[in-house]
């Protein structure tokens, strides 16, 4: 067992070097010049002026070395826990900007995945022996998990938002209160946050739903389950042990689906303007903020990857079958 996880967090480690190479050249082919939106923020008019502006944001970002020496001062600065200085918020550093806003992504995305994919899975397989469920309510989840998530924020909050008038829509709290514990700013918060989790909570379920319905509806036709009955198992027994080996596919589907959901989370968040990375990506694209945007898809990038390492070992806990394996392969 020991062997394989070094494997895996050698592979997760080479991931891990590829998606910050990646992540730090992709911020270089977009448009836009971020020294000349500083130049032009500060509003100087003399090409004195600008010249010498310009020269002190180039050296003060690093743009005055080569583009390969940029790239080792950034993995310097990373190792170092440096990401740099926002030209957004000018002169905050990105670290303290990213960890401001976490904790919102954190609690918009956590409950959704976790919500979605426990509620989902119990749904399908319940689904899956009621016809009831499997002809009606069923085929709502067909459209709902085919639908982009901003597609349906934007639904949400015009239907809930603008013309039911049941939660607010914009910021992650109201703009004349300040965070604090008191029942009055959690209860806004929560207000604020109910919208963004119920469009990605419904896009997620109804794919977890699906995908239990179909791999129950497998296990009870499996050559195990037929066996069973013919001893005269309880059908509650057998359907007990076709959960329970449905449920290893759908523990790998969730490894596999939590990029696609953080990429939902973060075009979510720029419908409701809520102030977590997605609305710090949106304001770092305008701006044309590289450090800011490198931050962000890092946090992103550590946070998946870290994520599908816990996912790798649940499943080499819950799997007999790979802990046997294992201890064959060594």
């Amino acid at each position: 067992m020991g062997r394989y996880f070094s494997r895996k967090l050698l592979i997760y480690a080479l991931t891990f070097v590829v998606a910050v190479t990646i992540n730090w050249l992709i911020p270089r082919f977009m448009p836009g010049d971020p020294v000349s939106a500083m130049v032009a923020r500060a509003g100087l008019q003399s090409p004195e002026g600008v010249a010498a502006m310009r020269e002190y944001y180039t050296g003060l970002f690093g743009f005055d070395v080569p583009v390969w020496q940029q790239y080792l001062n950034f993995w310097g600065g990373l190792l170092s826990g440096d990401l740099g200085v926002s030209l957004w918020a000018f002169p905050q550093p990105v670290t303290s900007i990213i960890m401001a806003a976490v904790p919102y992504t954190l609690g918009l995305l956590i409950p959704a995945i976790l919500l979605s994919w426990w509620a989902g899975n119990k749904f399908g397989a319940y689904a899956a022996r009621k016809k009831v469920l499997d002809n009606t309510v069923l085929p709502i989840w067909y459209v709902l998990t085919a639908t982009p998530y901003m597609w349906l924020a934007i639904l949400l909050a015009w239907a809930l938002g603008k013309v039911a008038g049941l939660f607010p829509v914009g910021r992650s709290f109201s703009a004349s209160l300040r965070p604090d514990w008191s029942w009055l700013f959690i209860s806004d918060l929560i207000s604020h946050w109910f919208l963004p989790f119920l469009s990605l909570f419904l896009v997620a379920f109804g794919g977890w739903a699906i995908g239990m319905r179909n791999l129950i509806i497998y296990e009870l036709e499996a050559d195990y389950s037929h066996y069973l009955g013919s001893l005269g198992a309880p059908s509650r027994l057998v359907r007990r042990y076709a959960f329970r080996n449905a449920l290893l596919p759908q523990v790998t589907g969730l490894a596999l689906q939590l990029g696609v959901i953080v990429g939902g989370a973060v075009v979510t968040e720029i419908v409701f303007d809520y102030r977590g990375l997605g609305y710090l990506v949106l304001e770092a694209i305008k701006a044309s903020d590289f450090f800011l945007l490198q931050g962000i898809f890092l946090f992103i990038v550590i946070g998946v990857l870290v994520a599908n390492f816990i996912i790798d070992i649940v499943y080499v806990l819950v799997d007999p079958r790979t802990r046997a394996g294992m201890g064959g392969g060594a």
